[in-house]
């Protein structure tokens, strides 16, 4: 329940500050400061103070101070920086909260930038009692809003290490009054040394990127070392990164908390944000929990929907704004195939009203599986591999698996499985999923990595959800342990006839295995129980902004019916074999003028059937749009025909009023509801209102309830939402869409993507024209390419597309040409090239892309990404001979 007054801080307990005492020195200034003023053309210039603060023991923190706007006083808000950065980092993000009308006070932690001590990975008696000094120098601002004397109005915000010390902040100091950490720890010992198991690769990650082992505090310095001998963590390690992690305060941390968590993370995962937010939650606090889809493992950080959202959050709890969009109680982004304009992740948002957690809707999968042996091999290699930590960025190997692309790698002998019956329907997994299996090992420990696949049908395509495993030491198993296994929390959807498969392996490329050989046992004790977080809904996504322009060829057809309906003559009887055949077009040709020789289209020939989604493609005079206007009836042929349902299409043809088209300029009367300008265009056709099906033309176009508003107020997306809805009246046998995608962004062309297939699959028939390639390969079923008037090719997609056998592997650096041909001899490739991007390599039949990155790692070549080449860009480039 919010308690939160209108003008009064969050109410809760008034405990004793808990600041430390070091805190209570008094902060020295060292210098008199650097101001600066950042110039913008449509919001107030933001004014900027640089000083170095001393902190005692020798420790000197460089700060930077933004503010905006007229005088007055104003919340404050410490932004922090991730691990490795420096205060510059979050330079963008102050300007823009100063804009907002905040004073932005960033800084850089120990050790980084130009700040001085020892790095303490938040220290309480250092990084933390830091904060406290800093919201000291805060309450002296004559800018900075106050509760009483000494205590200003503040919020803390920051990514990974910055978000930690949010958390930290507010449990160690009763000022600050709101927070939005992101992508962060809530216990570090959890994090580095999950169940027990060391995860080395993503530690010394944090060593290297900190500058080294001395940089460190001596007590950090020597834990890291000694666990990185022995692989194994102790209890004065666990000990250590505990107390300073935010759960060593967990019971003080009571403020406002927007939590921002990435999937793609294997170094804080979704259950770090779990954990944080329960324990939140339990101590009276309001807290939304938002899933974003990138993390440290790469993928998009969505970086500006972020921000905006914790401007929100802190308009609502530090301006006592109540009308501030917060958004919903738990967000989750998803991914829905790639934007082939940029090679990008389309992404899409659901949501619920309330936090489900990790388990909620739990559903039984059986597995099944002998019981089964296998080796952790002297040495813990060769390692299997899931994901490999430290890559980052958008191209990240994590972001792969959301799109399909199995690039995890498990050694024979070194694993058991066991799996499920293909699902009967689509299954969305969110959350973490169980089971319970018996573990016995010929050492006095186990150590497994746990994972679940998505397993395509043929059996060989296998994604790992967010490339994340669960390790686990399984203690004194010589004689026998049942084990229940908390697995990642995902979210991910198996697609229907897709298997599961639960893997149990001895060993992975990111964590420290015993050395040792020996020999682990396993069997099942039950299947697995998968979340399904049912109140979590899918948006749906503003249709996209083509409605403006892309009109029903319904309307035109109508008009043809008007116009000619006076002088029809006699047309080409039906012919009963194509009654059930939406589209046959035979010989169709179309000259530029009568007596011209040049043709727009020549002997075209190609067939439609019902339900299938039809790509038209080609270059730019291809023909494509005269073809659509002569299927449409706008225009005539010069020779051949074309065929509706059996029925010869020419102006007026009564079959028409089964074809429903999307072309341009679609105009609407602003002052008049959507419902009343279709109602008004289907009056215009002159045929019954009946007949239009107006409510499920609107159910399959998802308009909703903006139906009863002026067109006038309606955004973009709702115009466009109107247009669809009027292209679907009557609900035409054959819908058809001219480049329907043209200006949209990547949400609204995967819900033109979602609308397109739904209405198809009621047994309709779509032909799309388009030049966005990625996408039609998503969308469609079959393709027809044409090249200047001319078929060039038919059939289904993947006949079109080829087998996919090409993989563009991205590089940190480039690679030169000796490296190509290391990679080009290896098993399994047929060929490599350098490229721009790093190396375009082409597999054998026998090559598999987990083997070839197990390669790629083994020769130390510096993978960004590996991804399917765009194969119907290459086959379109192929059969068109590169006049596209």
């Amino acid at each position: 329940m919010d308690l939160r007054l209108p003008g009064a801080r969050w109410l809760r307990s008034r405990r004793p500050r808990r600041v430390i005492a070091a805190a209570a020195a008094v902060v020295v200034l060292a210098g008199a400061g650097t101001w600066t003023a950042v110039a913008s053309d449509d919001a107030p210039a933001v004014r900027r103070a640089d000083r170095v603060m001393a902190v005692g023991d020798g420790v000197r923190i460089d700060t930077s101070y933004f503010t905006a706007g007229p005088g007055g006083r104003r919340p404050a808000v410490l932004l922090g920086h991730g691990f490795g950065g420096s205060k510059e980092d979050v330079r963008e993000q102050a300007e823009d909260l100063a804009r907002d009308g905040y004073a932005v006070l960033t800084w850089s932690a120990r050790g980084f930038g130009k700040s001085t001590g020892k790095i303490g990975l938040n220290d309480p008696q250092g990084e933390v009692a830091d904060v406290s000094r800093l919201i000291d120098w805060l309450a002296e601002r004559p800018e900075v809003r106050l509760d009483k004397d000494g205590d200003p109005r503040v919020g803390m915000a920051g990514a990974s290490y910055g978000g930690a010390i949010a958390l930290l902040g507010a449990g160690y100091d009763d000022r600050v009054d709101a927070i939005a950490p992101a992508i962060t720890y809530f216990d570090l010992a959890d994090a580095l040394f999950p169940n027990g198991v060391f995860k080395k690769l993503w530690a010394g990650v944090f060593v290297n990127s900190g500058g080294g082992c001395e940089k460190f505090q001596p007590e950090l310095c020597a834990m890291y070392e000694r666990v990185a001998e022995s692989g194994t963590p102790d209890a004065p390690a666990r000990e250590l990164l505990g107390e300073r992690s935010p759960a060593a305060v967990a019971d003080r941390i009571d403020v406002p908390t927007l939590l921002t968590q990435g999937q793609t993370d294997s170094l804080f995962p979704l259950g770090q944000a779990d954990a944080a937010a329960k324990a939140i939650r339990a101590n009276g606090a309001p807290v939304d929990v938002d899933w974003i889809a990138g993390g440290h493992d790469g993928g998009n950080l969505e970086d500006d929907r972020v921000r905006q959202r914790v401007r929100g959050w802190f308009d609502r709890y530090l301006k006592d704004d109540e009308g501030a969009d917060t958004g919903p109680a738990f967000r989750v982004t998803r991914t829905g195939g790639v934007d082939s304009t940029d090679g990008r992740a389309v992404l899409n948002g659901a949501s619920a009203d309330t936090y489900p957690g990790l388990t909620s809707g739990g559903r039984p999968v059986p597995l099944t599986g002998d019981e089964q042996s296998f080796a952790n091999p002297a040495g813990a290699g060769p390692p299997a591999i899931s994901s490999l930590p430290g890559l980052g960025g958008s191209g990240g190997l994590a972001q792969l698996s959301s799109l399909g692309v199995g690039v995890s790698l498990d050694f024979p002998g070194q694993f058991a499985r066991f799996e499920s019956a293909p699902v009967a329907d689509d299954l969305r997994i969110t959350g973490s999923p169980t089971a319970t299996v018996r573990v016995e090992s010929t050492a006095e420990d186990a150590v497994l990595f746990a994972k679940v696949y998505d397993v395509g049908p043929d059996g060989r395509q296998q994604v790992l959800p967010s490339q994340l495993v669960t390790p686990v030491r399984v203690e004194d198993a010589g004689s026998g342990k049942d084990v229940t296994l908390t697995l990642p929390a995902v979210d991910h959807e198996v697609q229907k006839g897709h298997r599961l498969r639960l893997v149990l392996s001895s060993t992975d490329l990111g964590y420290a295995s015993p050395a040792a050989p020996a020999t682990y046992t396993v069997s099942l004790k039950s299947g697995l129980t998968v979340p399904t977080a049912p109140g979590v809904t899918t948006a749906a996504a503003p249709l996209p902004g083509w409605v403006v322009w892309l009109p029903v060829a319904g309307a035109l057809a109508a008009l043809a019916l008007l116009l000619t309906g006076r002088r029809r003559t006699s047309a080409p009887a039906a012919d009963p074999a194509l009654a059930d055949v939406p589209l046959q077009i035979t010989g169709l040709g179309k000259r530029y003028a009568r007596s011209s020789d040049r043709y727009a289209v020549r002997d075209l020939s190609f067939r439609v059937e019902k339900g299938q989604v039809l790509g038209l493609l080609g270059p730019n005079g291809a023909g494509k749009t005269t073809t659509l206007r002569m299927l449409m009836g706008l225009i005539k042929p010069d020779a051949g025909e074309i065929r509706v349902f059996g029925h010869a299409i020419r102006p007026g043809a009564p079959v028409l009023s089964r074809v429903g088209a999307f072309v341009e300029g679609a105009g609407f009367l602003p002052h008049l509801s959507g419902r009343e300008n279709l109602e008004l265009y289907w009056r215009a056709t002159g045929r019954p209102a009946g007949d239009a099906h107006l409510d499920e033309a609107l159910k399959i176009a998802g308009l909703g309830d903006a139906l009863a508003r002026a067109v006038r107020t309606y955004s973009q997306g709702m115009r466009q939402r109107l247009a669809i809805a009027q292209a679907m009246l009557g609900l035409p046998d054959l819908l058809i869409l001219d480049e329907p995608t043209n200006g949209l962004d990547p949400p609204q062309i995967r819900e033109m993507r979602e609308v397109m297939i739904r209405y198809a699959a009621a047994g309709r028939t779509v032909i799309v024209s388009s030049h966005l390639l990625a996408e039609v390969e998503q969308s469609c079923t079959h393709l027809v390419v044409m090249d200047r008037g001319q078929l060039v090719q038919a059939g289904p997609v993947h006949e079109i597309v080829g087998s996919g056998d090409t993989l563009l592997v991205g590089t940190s650096t480039p690679v030169d040409e000796p490296v190509a041909e290391k990679v080009a001899a290896l098993p399994g490739v047929a060929s490599a090239v350098h490229t721009d991007e790093g190396l375009l390599v082409r597999l054998e039949a026998d090559g598999t892309a987990p083997r070839l990155v197990a390669e790629l790692v083994r020769l130390e070549v510096p993978v960004a990404s590996v991804g399917p080449h765009r194969r119907l860009e290459d086959a379109f480039l192929t059969l068109i001979g590169g006049s596209a």
